[in-house]
């Protein structure tokens, strides 16, 4: 590999902004954000809408997040 041309590959917390869940991983993105975890250590976090631990898809459980009311327009419109 050559030098100084990769990008720094370094542990990083990621939150689950929508269930407060924290993973720890590494990777090359970085935050201004840091939070000192359990183990002493402080951490760049970098915050996600969503994860595997909060999507319909792998938890098994529906949500429906209507912030502007496009579903009741949608229902209203289309009902017979």
């Amino acid at each position: 590999m050559k030098n100084d041309i990769h990008p720094q590959y370094h542990p990083v917390v990621f939150k689950d902004l929508s269930n407060g869940q924290l993973i720890v991983t590494r990777s090359t993105m970085t935050s201004e954000q840091k939070i000192r975890l359990s183990d002493g250590n402080e951490y760049p976090v970098v915050p996600l809408e969503i994860t595997n631990m909060s999507h319909p898809f792998f938890t098994g459980e529906q949500r429906l997040v209507d912030t502007q009311g496009r579903v009741d327009k949608f229902k209203k419109r289309y009902s017979r």
